[in-house]
């Protein structure tokens, strides 16, 4: 079945803001992992300059983290515009056409957060924006996927559909959770809350009561670290927690797809798991690492990858059943396909 030429390249820009997309939180992860979000301290400007003409000579030290991070989000915003006008030009499906303003929506509002962040330093709205850049990537991959031959060819018929559809769903919403917290110990402590693992201050549940977390704190500033607080370090056991019921969650889903034999199922829990284990491995690190810009900065890379495949997965378990359409009636002159 050929593919007209319109359709692949409007599936191929797609993906290139997918994962123009990726690139922009990659961006964002290494700006908090260094602590250099305030680097640039006005906003849209540039200290003072347009920010597409600030010298390239003034690009050194967190400066350069922070401005390519607005240059870069100013890209994805310019994708996004153009991916969305060219649904609504070249898209029959009147919920793709709304997916790409519904993108265009949300690139303004993480736009906006971003510069609020600056101007009015808070914690707060940072967490925010990095948990809107993950929901938009999912968004990103949803419509890249929706365009994709894979889409159009692939119609996924389930025997026990209600469990798989809840695994997935569950899943997905766990590692989006995950990511959250995330965000959260990335913008509210700049230390690790616990310096090691798979144990917590040598205990498997920490101790952290007045006197455990004086004790913590007593043995944190000899090596010159911030003190902590209790609640910090549950944040910290609970993201623990969180990975063991996500790898639960893509276990069961691998061993559920595999199974009922069931494509694409099969190829993309067998992805999942893979990237689950992935990033346990890369969490582990982070922390002996003691949270390395570019270790942290690759876990929350690939925590938005595996959001990107619950996204995908999701997607194809409350797929609808349908007749395989020609993607030659993709185009507006037939409105049925969905």
């Amino acid at each position: 079945m050929s593919v007209p030429k319109s359709v692949t390249w409007l599936n191929h820009f797609a993906w290139l803001s997918a994962v123009a997309t990726l690139l922009l939180i990659c961006s964002g992860g290494m700006v908090t992992s260094k602590g250099v979000g305030l680097a640039v301290p006005d906003w849209p400007t540039t200290f003072g300059y347009n920010m597409f003409l600030f010298p390239v000579s003034k690009w050194i030290g967190g400066i350069f983290f922070e401005h390519t991070h607005r240059l870069i989000a100013s890209t994805v915003g310019v994708l996004t515009v153009i991916l969305a006008a060219w649904l609504w030009y070249a898209e029959s499906r009147r919920w793709v056409r709304m997916l790409g303003l519904a993108a265009v929506g949300a690139v303004i509002l993480q736009g906006i957060l971003g510069g609020l962040r600056v101007t009015m330093l808070k914690d707060q709205i940072g967490i925010f924006h990095a948990c809107l850049a993950q929901a938009f990537f999912a968004l990103m991959v949803i419509i890249a996927l929706v365009t994709s031959r894979s889409w159009r060819e692939h119609v996924v018929a389930i025997r026990d559909g209600k469990l798989l559809r809840a695994i997935a769903l569950l899943s997905t919403v766990l590692i989006y959770g995950q990511l959250a917290l995330g965000a959260t110990m990335r913008h509210q402590h700049r230390d690790l809350s616990i310096t090691d693992f798979p144990t917590a201050y040598g205990q498997w549940i920490p101790d952290t009561s007045p006197a455990a977390i004086a004790t913590i704190n007593a043995a944190r500033d000899r090596i010159g670290m911030s003190d902590v607080s209790a609640a910090q370090i549950w944040l910290q056991m609970a993201h623990r927690f969180g990975a063991i019921l996500v790898a639960i969650g893509v276990i069961w889903f691998f061993v559920c797809a595999h199974r009922e034999k069931i494509s694409p199922l099969c190829g993309l829990s067998t992805a999942w798991l893979i990237g689950v284990f992935v990033q346990i491995g890369l969490g582990a690190w982070t922390i002996w690492s003691n949270k390395a810009a570019d270790i942290a900065t690759t876990h929350v890379a690939v925590g938005a990858t595996m959001l990107g495949f619950g996204a995908i997965v999701c997607a194809f378990c409350f797929r609808r059943i349908e007749t395989p359409v020609s993607p030659t009636h993709q185009l507006r002159s037939d409105p049925a396909i969905v």
